[in-house]
């Protein structure tokens, strides 16, 4: 299915040549179409030297040595974190807490603001379009303080009800969870008319910027909420390290949530004392070669322009909804405004199971996810067992939304009449 050529900021099948993950051909022989970046993303050489130069010659553990390695070493990690600082639009780089990924950062806040703050009969206040990351720590913090627990609806065609939430705003919450982008729909949330909403109710808002971060420009002071978690892996950077971003006087005011070594100033028989933020929470060795290689992650998105990936994105969105919704058969899930829509497009093919879509789609070299995408009671608002999802990144090019579209035409013969 040829479509017209697509005249964007960003090149992605140029910009293919910065990662080495497609030199490789799929077992089809076909050259591989990753259409799966709101799982995981693929890393480019840069990030993939920065974490291995980090471990051949800038290796030692931080915050512990005086000797010159020690030294470089810390210098770097700390780097790492004023670059995440400047890439997010916070404050200050004491701001921003080291983690694995968004669900620790999510759970931290759950354990220590939570518990510190949370008591039995309290309003929580989440939503039924969250990951799971941003459902279950607050069920397991409800059940552990006796608080309520309460999800705004999702309209039928895939936003969140805000008319839902002024109502249960009008309870009085404590906090309100939301994420920025859904993973299952792609739904870009107003979070900054969600945030001010809940502020006037008198609630914490912690936003789940996981699928926002890596793709849009954003800036945690411009959306005005109090926390913000986020992983590296789906920026182009490794695995193993993430972030949570929160106002300095609610990161003072929070007990720790992991404890031992390096997060504290001073520990004796009888007690101890606990280091300042963001160190307070990050206890044990950190990630250390993986925050050089999120820094090289955050130089290169700079280097392409944050307001150019999201245009990038948004242009391959309105070409993948358009050609999907010229196949007969093909239900598109989600908002179809490109403003209110992420470069995650989750669809279902009449009569035929996602796992089956996404089989015979891998055989033609075209990689997505299928399945409920950590988002169960997204499905179930919708009678879904699952859906396929395709995710765009800088990467990915009109080539992709042709052999995506292509290939679901093809499954619809293999399969037949629904």
């Amino acid at each position: 299915m040829a479509l017209p050529a697509i005249h964007g900021v960003l090149d992605g099948t140029a910009l293919r040549a910065d990662f080495p993950v497609f030199e490789r051909l799929t077992a089809s022989g076909n050259p591989l179409s990753y259409l799966d970046s709101a799982s995981s993303s693929q890393k480019p050489r840069a990030v993939i030297d920065a974490v291995a130069d980090g471990y051949a010659h800038h290796y030692a553990n931080v915050h512990r040595g005086i000797y010159e390695l020690s030294v470089d070493a810390d210098a770097r990690y700390e780097g790492a974190r004023r670059a995440v600082a400047r890439f997010i639009g916070a404050p200050s780089s004491r701001e921003v807490v080291f983690v694995r990924n968004a669900t620790e950062a999510l759970n931290l806040v759950a354990y220590s603001w939570g518990r510190a703050n949370i008591g039995a009969g309290d309003l929580v206040l989440s939503t039924e379009m969250e990951h799971h990351a941003n459902l279950v720590p607050w069920q397991q913090l409800a059940a552990a303080t006796g608080a309520r627990l309460e999800y705004v609806r999702l309209t039928d065609d895939g936003r969140l009800d805000l008319d839902d939430l002024r109502r249960r705003l009008a309870g009085g919450p404590k906090l309100l969870a939301v994420g920025h982008v859904s993973n299952a729909l792609g739904t870009i949330n107003p979070v900054v008319e969600i945030t001010r909403l809940a502020h006037e109710a008198g609630a914490v808002v912690v936003l789940d910027a996981a699928q926002s971060v890596p793709h849009m420009p954003v800036s945690v002071a411009d959306l005005g909420v109090d926390f913000a978690a986020f992983s590296g892996h789906k920026m182009l950077g490794p695995s193993g390290i993430g972030a949570l971003w929160g106002r300095r006087e609610l990161l003072d005011a929070m007990p720790p949530f992991l404890t031992g070594g390096s997060m504290i100033t001073r520990v004796t028989l009888e007690g101890t004392e606990w280091n300042e933020v963001p160190w307070k929470f990050e206890a044990g060795t950190p990630a250390i070669a993986e925050a050089m290689g999120l820094a090289a992650a955050i130089d290169y998105l700079e280097g392409l322009g944050m307001a150019n990936v999201r245009a990038h994105e948004r242009l391959l969105f309105e070409r993948a909804w358009s050609a999907l919704g010229e196949v007969p058969g093909v239900r598109r899930m989600g908002p179809g405004s490109p403003d209110e829509h992420a470069g995650v497009i989750s669809f279902v093919v009449d009569g035929i199971h996602p796992h089956d879509v996404a089989t015979i789609l891998d055989r033609q070299g075209v990689a997505v996810r299928a399945g409920h995408h950590c988002a169960q009671p997204v499905m179930a608002r919708y009678d879904l067992p699952a859906t396929t999802r395709a995710s765009f990144y800088v990467y990915n090019d009109l080539d992709d939304v042709e052999r995506l579209t292509d290939a679901i035409q093809a499954t619809q013969r293999i399969f037949g009449p629904a």
